[in-house]
């Protein structure tokens, strides 16, 4: 099957968090799986532009990528020359997959895809949640709602979720898609890791953002003196500055470190070494670090604001707190006071992951979907 996914930035722009390599991983395993895959994305990275060759395909793992340039209004990705190519790309496609909301790839794909009678799915990423659109440009973002995005979310022939918990945000707005298809985010897995010690440092793994709870995540460490705080992310919004002052006003800025974006080898030994990957967000449609750490058999801190922390709490792979310093220390003590309960929990996270959230299985599942979507609007231009 020929489908072709239209999303804002991709690699190498790893700045822009979980949603890049999710994207990237789905497309990579879609064509393990046997499908012709496209990506048609901006080359914009920041203030800057990755280094990737413009107006001609790119290969990463077997996935045509086509790079636009954004020359004027970066902040929405608009982009001429991706609006001359999507007419082109959509109609050899059996289906289009957009990820994002509120963004002009998004958009102008969806509109293209409507007049080629092409279907089409739409992930929000997160994005469609109350919290979020209320806490910056609200009045923006519900004047596009009105405007764009209730019939691009409408229009497509499914939406796809990444967790029930963000189709029930979805809902809660008062969309009514056609669909709400509900497909995790994967992760590849190995062999796990050996354990850390139940002393290693408490890890916090993603973007530093203001919806990450980082805040809340510093003052527990007075409650936590055994341990150190490892923050490994870049900070995009500058607020490093604020989050060590935290610290200090806390008294603990000697034990938290902010270690700068990690990826690679890096990463699996700082997730290694961890004695819990702690994510307590007010607002995580997935939680794409969750399932990197249990992939290592690293145990887990979430809160019930993470997409995953039904899944965690129903396998055993860590504890679900709520979402304030008293509580996150007890979960992360209930944890590295009791060895075996944190080996059996690192082991419950691994088994989750080789069992529901390989990508493989997801490209298949996925695949299942794009399938089905496409038969019906063979039938619906029949």
């Amino acid at each position: 099957m020929r489908v072709l996914h239209v999303v804002p930035t991709y690699l190498p722009a790893v700045r822009y968090g979980g949603t890049i390599h999710s994207v990237h991983g789905l497309c990579r395993a879609l064509v393990r799986a046997g499908h012709d895959v496209s990506v048609l994305t901006t080359s914009v990275d920041g203030d800057e532009d990755s280094p990737v060759p413009l107006g001609t395909p790119v290969a990463l793992d077997g996935v045509r990528v086509h790079y636009c340039r954004s020359p004027a209004l970066r902040r929405l990705y608009w982009s001429p020359p991706m609006a001359r190519a999507l007419p082109g790309a959509v109609a050899a496609a059996d289906v289009v997959h957009l990820h994002s909301v509120f963004l002009w790839p998004t958009l102008a794909a969806a509109r293209a895809a409507r007049r080629a009678n092409v279907p089409y799915l739409l992930s929000p990423r997160g994005m469609l949640v109350r919290r979020l659109i209320e806490r910056r440009s609200a009045l923006v973002k519900r004047a596009w709602i009105g405007l764009f995005e209730r019939r691009n979310v409408e229009s497509a022939a499914a939406v796809h979720l990444t967790s029930e918990l963000e189709r029930d945000e979805l809902l809660a707005l008062g969309f009514a898609p056609r669909e709400a298809l509900v497909v995790p985010n994967g992760v590849d897995a190995g062999t796990p890791s050996p354990a850390g010690a139940d002393d290693g440092p408490v890890v916090y793994l993603g973007r530093i953002n203001w919806k990450k709870g980082l805040d809340r995540l510093i003052e527990t460490m007075r409650k936590l003196p055994q341990f150190r705080l490892v923050i490994a992310g870049n900070d995009e919004e500058n607020l490093t500055p604020r989050l060590l002052a935290i610290a200090q006003g806390a008294g603990v800025a000697d034990r938290v470190q902010f270690a700068g974006y990690v990826e690679g080898t890096a990463k699996s030994e700082l997730l290694r070494t961890a004695a819990v990957l702690a994510l307590p967000s007010v607002s995580e449609n997935f939680g794409n670090a969750v399932l990197e750490a249990m992939a290592h058999g690293c145990p887990v801190v979430v809160t019930k604001d993470v997409g995953l922390a039904a899944a965690v709490q129903r396998a055993g792979a860590g504890v679900v707190a709520e979402n304030d310093p008293a509580s996150l220390a007890r979960a992360i003590e209930s944890l590295t006071g009791d060895p075996a309960r944190r080996a059996a929990a690192g082991a419950a996270g691994f088994a989750l992951v080789k069992e529901r959230y390989g990508w493989d299985r997801i490209a298949a599942e996925m695949g299942q979907h794009y399938e089905r979507v496409r038969r019906a609007g063979r039938t619906a231009r029949a």
